[in-house]
Formats: C-alpha cells, sequence, structure tokens
C-alpha cells in the first residue's frame, strides 16, 4: 500500500474533526447569543405599554397586549389622588343683590333679568375640617349676599362668611353639614418644579372637574394679582370657575388653591397660579381662630438692591422710614439695607414684606442692617400691619 493511501484517511478524518469544531463552536454563539444578546423587538415592558393601542389597519383578533406594570401604578395613583381630592372639593355659587337704584336698569342687550335678580358667579372650595369650614379666594365671595355650596354627592348647603384676607385673596366659609371629607394638606417643602399635579374645581360651571400637569415654577411673585405672592405656578389647565379649588400632587394632598390664569383670551393657556399651601393654611388657621389675620408692620418704603457685577437683587434698601413707626422707634433710617430678619436672608423688598408680616404684630424680631460699610444687628418690635380692603 503506498505512502499516498495511508495518509489519505487521516487527512480525512482531521477535515471531519475541523468540522465537527466549527459546528461546535457555532451552535455555541446561537446558544450564548439567545442568552445574552439583544432580545428581539418588542419584549421589554415599556415597548408593550407603548404598543397597546393598535395601530390603523393591524390584524383583528390577537390577543389585547397588556399595559405594564409602572403605566399600571401611574393610573391607579391618579384615579386614588383624584378620588381623595374631589371628596373634599366643592363648587360655590353666589349671588349679589344690586343696590336698589340698578334695580330698573336694562342690559346692553335689552333684558333686566340679572339688573332685576343680582349678578351671581360661581367657583371652587376645598373642605378643610370636618367642622364644615372651606377655603376658597375671597374674590370668589367678595361681596356676596347669598352663597351656595354643592356638596360631594349633590347636597346643596348654605354657606357664610367666616372671614377674608384680601391682601391675599383668601376667604374661609362655614356650612352646616356632617360627613364632610377634609382634605389632607401636603408638606410644603415637598413641592418641587416637575411634580405631577392635578387640578380640581368647576371650570366655567360645567361641573367638578380633574386637569393634570406638573409644576412650572415655584415662588412666583411680582405679578400685581395680590399684595402676598409666592405662587405655584402649574400647566394644569385652570379656568374660570376653578378659582378656590384644589391643586392636589399624586397622593391627593393638598399642595395649593388655584387663584388665577395668565391669558390673552380669557381660557386656559398653560400658565395657572396657585396660593401654596404654606401661606393658606396660615391664613385658614388666623381666620378660623379670630375671624382675621394679623401680620407684622415695619413702617418702610423699600427699594430693591440691585448688584452691578451679577444682576441679582441681595437685601432690600430702606428709601424712607414712617416717623412714629417700629423702624423708627428701633433706630432704623433712610439708607439702611436689610440683609435678614429671624436668621433668614430677604433677598429683595417682596421677602422684606413676606418676612415682617409673618411676624406676629407686638413680637420683636432681630433685623441684619448694612449701614454704610458696617454691618449690625437691631431689634425690632413690631406693629400690626394695617387692614387693607380691595374697593
Amino acid at each position: 500500500m503506498s505512502d499516498d493511501l495511508v495518509r489519505r484517511p487521516s487527512a480525512l478524518r482531521r477535515l471531519w474533526l475541523l468540522l465537527a469544531q466549527a459546528i461546535a463552536i457555532g451552535a455555541g454563539v446561537i446558544i450564548a447569543w439567545r442568552a445574552f444578546g439583544p432580545a428581539p423587538f418588542p419584549v421589554t415592558p415599556d415597548v408593550v405599554a407603548v404598543q397597546e393601542a393598535p395601530h390603523a389597519g393591524a390584524a383583528t383578533g390577537s390577543a389585547p397586549t397588556t399595559p405594564s406594570a409602572t403605566t399600571a401604578r401611574l393610573e391607579a395613583g391618579f384615579r386614588a389622588a383624584a378620588a381623595k381630592a374631589s371628596a373634599s372639593v366643592v363648587n360655590i355659587y353666589t349671588r349679589k343683590t344690586p343696590p336698589r337704584r340698578m334695580q330698573n336698569w336694562l342690559r346692553p342687550d335689552g333684558g333686566d333679568e340679572d339688573a332685576a335678580q343680582g349678578a351671581s358667579s360661581l367657583g371652587s372650595g376645598v373642605i378643610v375640617a370636618a367642622q364644615g369650614y372651606i377655603l376658597t379666594n375671597n374674590h370668589v365671595v367678595e361681596g356676596a349676599d347669598e352663597i351656595a355650596v354643592m356638596l360631594p354627592g349633590e347636597k346643596v348647603a348654605a354657606a357664610r362668611v367666616v372671614g377674608i384676607d384680601p391682601e391675599s385673596d383668601l376667604a374661609v366659609l362655614r356650612v352646616e353639614a356632617t360627613g364632610l371629607q377634609p382634605i389632607t394638606f401636603a408638606d410644603p417643602a415637598s413641592v418641587q418644579v416637575g411634580d405631577i399635579v392635578l387640578a380640581v374645581g368647576d371650570p366655567f360651571g360645567v361641573g367638578q372637574t380633574v386637569t393634570q400637569g406638573i409644576v412650572s415654577a415655584t415662588g412666583r411673585n411680582r405679578l400685581g394679582i395680590n399684595t402676598f405672592e409666592n405662587f405655584i405656578q402649574t400647566d394644569a389647565a385652570i379656568n374660570p370657575g376653578n378659582s378656590g379649588g384644589a391643586l392636589v400632587d399624586g397622593n391627593g394632598h393638598l399642595v395649593g388653591i388655584n387663584t388665577a390664569i395668565y391669558s390673552r383670551s380669557g381660557g386656559s393657556q398653560g400658565i395657572g397660579f396657585a396660593i401654596p399651601v404654606s401661606l393658606a393654611r396660615q391664613v385658614m388657621e388666623q381666620i378660623i381662630a379670630t375671624g382675621r389675620v394679623r401680620r407684622g408692620w415695619l413702617g418702610v418704603s423699600a427699594r430693591d438692591v440691585i448688584h452691578e457685577a451679577t444682576g441679582a437683587t441681595g437685601g432690600a434698601a430702606l428709601v424712607a422710614v414712617q416717623r412714629g413707626g417700629p423702624a423708627d422707634r428701633a433706630g432704623l433710617r433712610p439708607g439702611d439695607t436689610v440683609l435678614a430678619i429671624n436668621g433668614k436672608e430677604i433677598p429683595d423688598t417682596a421677602g422684606l414684606i413676606g418676612e415682617t408680616a409673618a411676624v406676629a404684630p407686638g413680637s420683636n424680631a432681630q433685623f441684619k442692617i448694612l449701614r454704610g460699610r458696617e454691618t449690625v444687628t437691631v431689634q425690632v418690635e413690631l406693629g400690626q400691619r394695617p387692614a387693607v380692603r380691595k374697593p
């Protein structure tokens, strides 16, 4: 037998061994790819969730897809928050009887029904105590001769005004009713830009409505709406009739009282403002306790201090000091710059007004003052801020 014939089986055996190795390696790669490689589209819960609604032209009769656990939790969360808040939000109807001399006037369109019966308006309110206390906007009930409240369950009750605070645009009403569910107040410090919020109220009188958005900004002031402004801005739809209603977080807890919208056409344009729960609660508790709100008063005029290098404000410079007022008695004088009150920095005149008002009349407050180039501390006994009523 020749050497060539002897070597041929050996070469053939090596060829089969190489082929078997290649098959084994290929099989291993396929198994590894299936185990650890990227999955074919679509299998992840998020992808399935966005595929819930069938596309146009999709085959019928296919098994419905299941929402992801995350989507289900969000939906359930909104439902729970809306249900919780809605049980504490009421609709408020007011009627104002015109003066006697107006009763024979005709409306511009020729009718006289409104002149005879008086003007009516609507708004919303929030149940804050089981004893029948309801928090709303002052402008909802201002000047009203009659106030009716539509409670959850479509029960109507007459309401009386416990007290008003025009400078914050808040008011407290009371109804005689049982089984009321007060709203839960959120922690004011928990409200952050980007948080999901729900606005609950009675827009345009269509009935209780829930709209959803986010917190667009906090601490909005200098809008010329109220004397004391520290608004939460939201893009949740707020329309006429929502005033006095609740702005709540994802747990249904109150974060603000819906108050105003920015609009050039009279409708919602994604810029709504709510009084934060911190201010609302402070005013509410004083009104319930005493029927009015008492605030500290300094007796000065001031302007913002703008730093040339940065353009930012820092402190409030006193322009005028009322003779015999609290500031004058404490030795403050024009030219002084207020930097802090009771350790809290004063960024501008709005901060000066707000922090001064937060101190109880008759109490002493420590003012950190910049006088020339020297920083001094002055103790001031604050007076009571004069009552201001809107015309």
